[in-house]
């Protein structure tokens, strides 16, 4: 009987995770099931370009995983139970029960209201496709002149905020941070982020914690109030609460403990990849929601279950960080270089080349999930049959 691999969301990781693993083992040794909830990939770095009007590529998973012996499953994950190895999901046809050997969560998150009164019921998300429609068929009928507030100062925020006062310079664009504007960038790059602001025609409120929002305005911790036809919430992002409910180790979070192969502490047979998974990176830091770690640790999670399905080594690549990257509308990025554990350097790339530069990753990004079996040479081995049914037995026991 084939090894029964689930992986649990076809965004950046689990797509990545599960196309990886076909690359690596025998189909007739491996079936592996893609659940997902939409028919096509999501660019999710890419979110805020669709909430300002741009029409993205549309990327079907059907047409990604033809051939490539991986099933995708169109269905709403509704719950996992680690102790029997079964994972509960609802399509069309009504709720299934499906059982794993092994399985890989790569749910990601959603974004987060961090508990702010009239947050779910007045502001716009952009951490999913069905949020950045959302907003953008509001955006497309706001008057000019109307107020938008960005509240965020976070990566998601600042190319929000771009993106949106370069779409519509006839909207007066703001944005509220609770720290200063890019105050984790060097010096360098905190003025070119100023410069493009300024550019942009983009207000800016500095250490203005949001309290509440309401249907016309937000109001900030010093008592301010900031108009706002539309608000724009991008203040963090939140697992899915889904993970709280098992019997996995978790965080105060919800983000499942793995060690450095992307396994779960507490539960062999589960592997967490992406913004899901609370995996240490260079000194001991905490990986950060991100495609930067995001994407080395799906790679890492599918050659690690490769290597204890077959016998071979175990990868033993540390996860780092290289840069972060910041688009500030189609004509301006900024490229901010970073130590391995994320810690900024005083060297930045701004401009027209950081723009394409970035574009470049996201493309680079977008074409290693739409073709899984491209990405790296085919190197399948035969699954270790024995190996395979004992040795989660053999390392609940260790």
């Amino acid at each position: 009987m084939p090894h029964r691999t689930i992986v649990l969301g076809a965004g950046y990781t689990g797509a990545i995770a599960a196309g990886r693993l076909a690359r690596r083992l025998r189909r007739e040794d491996i079936a592996i099931t893609l659940v997902n909830s939409e028919p096509d990939f999501v660019e999710r770095v890419r979110m805020h370009q669709l909430a300002a009007g741009q029409d993205l590529k549309l990327r079907p998973l059907s047409e990604m995983f033809a051939g490539t012996g991986v099933e995708l499953k169109l269905a709403k994950v509704t719950g996992v139970d680690v102790d029997r190895k079964t994972v509960t999901v609802v399509d069309a046809n009504g709720a299934e029960e499906l059982a794993y050997d092994t399985l890989v969560y790569a749910l990601g998150s959603g974004w987060n209201t961090q508990g702010i009164p009239g947050v779910a019921e007045h502001a716009h998300e952009i951490a999913s496709r069905p949020g950045a429609l959302r907003l953008r068929e509001r955006l497309a009928h706001l008057d000019a002149g109307l107020a938008v507030v960005v509240v965020g100062g976070g990566l998601t925020g600042l190319e929000a905020a771009t993106e949106i006062a370069e779409a519509r310079p006839d909207l007066d664009v703001a944005l509220a941070a609770s720290g200063g504007l890019g105050d984790w960038l060097s010096p360098k790059g905190r003025g070119h982020l100023r410069n493009v602001f300024d550019k942009l025609d983009i207000t800016v409120y500095e250490h203005s914690a949001v309290t509440a929002v309401e249907a016309d305005h937000v109001a900030t911790a010093d008592g301010n109030t900031i108009p706002a036809a539309v608000t724009v919430w991008t203040a963090g992002f939140a697992v899915h609460p889904i993970t709280k409910a098992t019997a996995l180790e978790v965080t105060g979070t919800g983000q499942i403990v793995v060690d450095r192969t992307m396994r779960s502490v507490s539960h062999p047979d589960v592997y967490a990849v992406g913004d899901a998974a609370y995996a240490m990176g260079p000194a001991d830091k905490p990986l950060r929601m991100s495609c930067a770690s995001g994407g080395p640790g799906a790679w890492q999670a599918a050659d690690a279950i490769a290597a204890r399905l077959t016998g071979g080594k175990l990868p033993n690549v540390p996860i780092r960080y290289f840069n972060q990257c910041v688009s500030l509308g189609r004509r301006e990025g900024l490229i901010q270089y970073v130590t391995a554990d994320d810690r900024t350097k005083q060297a930045v790339l701004t401009g027209r080349l950081a723009a394409v530069y970035k574009e470049l990753v996201c493309k680079g990004a977008a074409w290693a999930v739409a073709n899984p079996t491209l990405a790296l040479p085919t190197r399948r081995r035969r699954v270790a049959r024995e190996k395979a049914a004992t040795t989660s037995a053999v390392e609940r026991l260790a």
